[in-house]
């Protein structure tokens, strides 16, 4: 249960976050920023995934099993979800009648970007991620180490600021449909989610792929 515990906390302050925090050059940062507080937290507890992508490239790196990566996977979207949801209020103050709310976070691509760049991006820096994550996290030669938190913190500081603006930036199932679930009752237009579980889950694929690839011989 606490590692369960730790998954939400931390997927719950990474969709907080991400949602009241202003845009703006210095937005992925301070994202990336609470990701690095997070995964410092919780790193000795859980693992500190909080991102179901992430979770998945841990599985088939053959370092969690199928139903505790079912549990975290839970965990985590209930985390974002309620995180959205928290989000909302704090954004909201009640509205006299006849002014319309809208959900506080909704994950979605720029129009002016095909689905297929959308896939792209959320591909290729959640490959990045989780490849940083099994490098800096998973491997006996660099257990202990005290750099994976900026390492993984940074790296999708690094995608929000190169794609988030264009892709939306998820890299994270959580991120990408928990929140999403919870703009639904606000009759959003969230039938975009799709592309934030499809693209992180083949970047996980691939950096799992490339991760046994780099260490075929060393036996990692």
């Amino acid at each position: 249960m606490n590692k369960l515990v730790t998954e939400f906390i931390g997927t719950f302050f990474l969709v907080l976050t991400i949602a009241l925090v202003e845009p703006g050059a210095t937005a992925p940062f301070v994202i990336g920023a609470i990701l690095m507080c997070m995964v410092y937290m919780g790193g000795p507890i859980s693992g500190a995934h909080y991102n179901p992508a992430v979770t998945l490239a841990i599985l088939l790196r053959g370092k969690i099993s199928g139903p505790e990566a079912g549990r975290y996977m839970l965990a985590q979207l209930l985390g974002a979800f309620c995180g959205a949801a928290l989000a909302y209020f704090l954004s909201h103050p009640p509205a006299p009648a006849g002014v319309e709310i809208r959900a506080a976070l909704v994950v979605h691509p720029a129009t002016q970007y095909t689905v297929f760049y959308t896939l792209g991006a959320e591909v290729l820096f959640t490959f990045a991620l989780a490849l940083v994550v099994l490098n800096v996290a998973t491997v006996a030669r660099t257990a202990g180490n005290s750099y994976y938190g900026v390492a993984i913190g940074f790296t999708v500081a690094v995608g929000a600021a190169c794609v988030g603006s264009r892709s939306g930036g998820a890299f994270n199932p959580a991120v990408g449909l928990g929140a999403n679930l919870f703009a639904a009752f606000f009759k959003a237009d969230v039938l975009h989610s799709w592309l934030y579980i499809v693209g992180p889950c083949l970047g996980a694929v691939l950096a799992a792929l490339v991760f046994k690839v780099q260490h075929r011989e060393a036996g990692d």
